[in-house]
């Protein structure tokens, strides 16, 4: 059977440390410890239940095959808790959101990532199902956080992958600043003029010989649905309107 753990310390699950809903009954999500009658045991943020946690580290360490530090298992915890159920959040993000620390950081590290790294990665599906992954230029041009405009050949496989099946993702990885931008959505290929002469760039007839008009010029719009960032050893997913 599949080991199932408490979804607000991590706890591994048997049936005798089951916490109990309102009624009485089992509940399937949490432990004993944290979950009784329908009600949360303790009122506390996430960072202060791993600080609870971390004082167990020893009893952890007694099925480990080489101990780890305290300060190790909170790293650990850090990475974990955000994928449990209690703990798990979604922040909305739009070009109206309050200046809410939180979310406007993450509307920042899009905006900065996309302007100033070289380079961005970029899937598509293939005709087998298998996600393709290919790195790129940048972004020419965006609109806010959720459009992001970029070239690429109008016969190149990336291309019949997003005319077969648009669903597409983004990502940006500053590897000096161990920061990563995940952004999921649609890509769309447009070819039309208008389009293709507002990222057009001085230079790019190294590539298009053609100019402007080059068959194989063509232009990939993605619009962002949701997403999820790494950043100072935490992990948040977002959803972007």
């Amino acid at each position: 059977m599949e080991q199932k753990f408490c979804q607000s310390c991590g706890m591994p699950l048997t049936q005798d440390l089951l916490g109990t809903n309102a009624d009485g009954s089992k509940n399937e999500d949490y432990c004993i410890y944290c979950y009784k009658d329908g009600k949360f045991l303790q009122d506390c943020t996430m960072d202060e239940m791993i600080e609870h946690c971390a004082q167990f580290v020893d009893e952890v360490n007694k099925g480990l095959p080489q101990p780890i530090t305290r300060e190790e298992y909170i790293g650990q915890m850090k990475m974990y808790f955000p994928h449990l159920k209690r703990w798990r959040k979604e922040l909305t993000i739009n070009e109206a959101t309050p200046d809410n620390p939180a979310l406007m950081g993450v509307k920042e590290l899009i905006a900065k990532m996309a302007d100033t790294l070289p380079v961005t990665f970029i899937s598509s599906v293939d005709e087998e199902g298998y996600p393709c992954t290919k790195a790129m230029l940048s972004p020419r041009v965006r609109e806010g956080i959720k459009v992001f405009y970029f070239t690429t050949n109008t016969f190149s496989l990336r291309v019949a992958h997003y005319k077969t099946n648009p669903k597409a993702s983004i990502y940006f990885c500053d590897a000096d600043g161990f920061k990563g931008m995940m952004l999921r959505g649609t890509m769309e290929v447009l070819t039309d003029a208008a389009i293709k002469q507002m990222i057009w760039r001085e230079g790019d007839t190294e590539y298009y010989p053609g100019g402007v008009t080059d068959p194989n010029y063509c232009v990939l719009k993605f619009t962002a649905t949701d997403g999820r960032f790494y950043s100072d050893y935490y992990p948040r997913s977002f959803i972007i309107e």
